[in-house]
């Protein structure tokens, strides 16, 4: 049987074989095999996996809470107050005031993110756009930009996030405002050390005699290179802002009654703790497993990240 050599030799690789491939022909291949391989590296961490699998879930039962959740969060039946667990239409319980725990605790993961995920959306700009000015302009720039940055960082950030959080007052802004008040410095420091290492790179140099503006090359050049080491940081940063968010939570900082956030629930189960303990214990094992599977993920995303491994 006769073979056409030229079909041959316009068969396409397989997919797999395209994006391993050592001489990409583009910047898309190089660019999706860079992530294909990252995605491999990370797959082969079932530790991490079990993370993402878990903030996955989280995702989706905060998503999707209107439908997982058996009963309204907030509805007091006094008639069935401290239910324990597994009885009957409470899978988890109930609490003082006859509200399901499942449904609290479901509508409460969305409630965590969102603080969360608002602190990181203040955070990580501030503290790349110090970090970045400082580590490339130098000088008294420098100078001030990091003194600023290590006043901040000489108060801890638990008890500075709750002297701002008792200033200002409880509720939901505040805490957020709070939290990114202490969260931004550990960003700020990160990225100026990234940048301090391409600052004087040849491409950073060839960039400047082509007449880029400094503006161009910080948002351009610099700000992407800094990015992988600011999102490991944010992913492990994520456990300690959901820690303190419960904890502004526990100390009637946070959100306010009836508001089903964890570190509220666990404090209003702290009366009750001899007689009806998972009223405390529940949301508490929530916020353990949501912040054990940050870590894992962010544990992950360093290794991956990591250019001393490599495939």
């Amino acid at each position: 049987m006769n073979l056409d050599n030229s079909n041959l030799a316009n068969t396409k690789p397989p997919l797999r074989d395209w994006l391993l491939s050592d001489a990409p022909a583009s910047p898309r291949q190089a660019f999706w095999g860079l992530w294909y391989r990252r995605a491999r590296r990370f797959a082969r961490n079932p530790l991490s996996m079990a993370g993402l699998l878990v903030l996955v879930v989280l995702l989706l039962v905060a998503l999707l809470a209107p439908w997982i959740a058996t009963h309204d969060p907030l509805a007091q039946v006094l008639a069935d107050r401290l239910q324990p667990i597994g009885s009957a239409g409470h899978w988890l319980g109930t609490d003082q005031l006859g509200r399901d725990i499942f449904s609290r605790v479901v509508y409460g993961s969305r409630l965590t993110l969102v603080i969360a995920m608002l602190v990181l959306v203040i955070v990580v700009p501030i503290g790349l756009l110090i970090g970045v000015v400082a580590g490339y302009f130098g000088g008294w720039v420098d100078t001030v930009l990091m003194r600023v940055t290590d006043i901040a960082l000489a108060f801890p950030k638990i008890v500075l996030a709750l002297a701002f959080a008792a200033a200002m007052g409880p509720g939901v802004v505040n805490a957020v405002i709070a939290i990114s008040i202490t969260a931004w410095p550990a960003y700020a420091r990160l990225a100026r050390a990234e940048t301090l290492k391409v600052v004087e790179s040849d491409y950073i140099h060839a960039a400047r005699l082509q007449g880029a503006s400094h503006a161009r090359i910080l948002w351009r050049y610099i700000t992407p290179l800094c990015m992988s080491s600011v999102i490991v940081r944010a992913t492990l940063d994520m456990a300690g802002i959901i820690l303190t968010v419960a904890g502004l939570g526990f100390l009637g900082l946070g959100a306010q009654p009836p508001s089903p956030e964890w570190g509220f629930m666990v404090a209003s189960g702290r009366n009750v703790l001899v007689d009806a303990w998972w009223v405390a214990t529940v949301p508490g094992i929530a916020i353990l497993i949501v912040s054990l599977a940050f870590n894992l993920l962010g544990d992950g995303l360093r290794d991956v990240f990591d250019p001393r491994h490599a495939d």
